[in-house]
């Protein structure tokens, strides 16, 4: 069982706040509300996705790097860490 599926319904609750946030982020654009207001919005979002970023990374870590069942599998978890760290850095 991936680390994603047994973290589920904690992953999705986190989800489903942020988009709860870009939606407030919209409901504020709409209502012309002022740009200090939406900046702090916007702000809270990206907060809140590199904390779902970093959960993820660290599952993914502690499950396919660090515990394993087998060499080739930690190998192909760092490698795709490698991966995943190459495209959030850009």
């Amino acid at each position: 069982m991936s680390h994603t599926s047994r973290e589920k319904s904690k992953l999705i609750a986190r989800v489903r706040r942020i988009k709860g946030q870009l939606e407030g982020i919209e409901r504020a654009l709409e209502a012309d509300a002022a740009c200090v207001e939406v900046l702090r919005q916007i702000a809270s979002v990206r907060g809140a996705v590199s904390g779902l970023t970093a959960e993820v990374m660290e599952d993914h870590l502690r499950e396919h790097v660090i515990a394993p069942s087998d060499d080739k599998e930690r190998h192909q978890g760092g490698e795709e860490m490698i991966e995943v760290i190459r495209a959030y850095m850009k």
